[in-house]
């Protein structure tokens, strides 16, 4: 992050930042070059990368954030938009996209009614005792 850039994110996410000449003589900066820098338009490489990070939050909303960057990619390359799969790859963490993979359902145990019924109930559902160590209940 440059120091212009580290200054003007301080400035717009503390409550109370210090003036902005503070923050440029703390960092050895000049404050006319910090407003020169403030309102230079943006460049062309910035807008691509706002366009194709809005394109990316779109695929990724779109696949209920089930997709990585490669499918991303791909439909990118679907859309005959140019881009690297590693520029992807940036976007997605620097927008906090992180893909979940959904694993199927499976089940793990089956009740068996009839072993069930066959078990005898020793402690008659009753497991209060009056004493430490007169019953031991488990469920292996």
């Amino acid at each position: 992050m440059a120091k212009y850039e580290f200054i003007d994110s301080y400035a717009s996410e503390v409550e109370r930042p210090p003036a902005v000449l503070k923050m440029c003589r703390w960092l050895e900066v000049s404050r006319s070059g910090f407003y020169h820098w403030r309102s230079r338009p943006v460049s062309a490489t910035a807008a691509r990368r706002t366009a194709l990070a809005d394109r990316v939050q779109h695929f990724f909303e779109e696949a209920e954030g089930t997709y990585g960057y490669r499918r991303i990619h791909a439909d990118l390359q679907a859309e005959e938009i140019e881009c690297s799969p590693e520029l992807v790859r940036q976007i997605m963490r620097q927008e906090g996209l992180v893909p979940c993979q959904p694993r199927p359902f499976r089940t793990t145990t089956v009740a068996d009614a009839e072993a069930a019924a066959a078990m005898p109930d020793l402690v008659q559902r009753d497991f209060t005792a009056d004493r430490p160590g007169i019953k031991f209940v488990g469920d292996i």
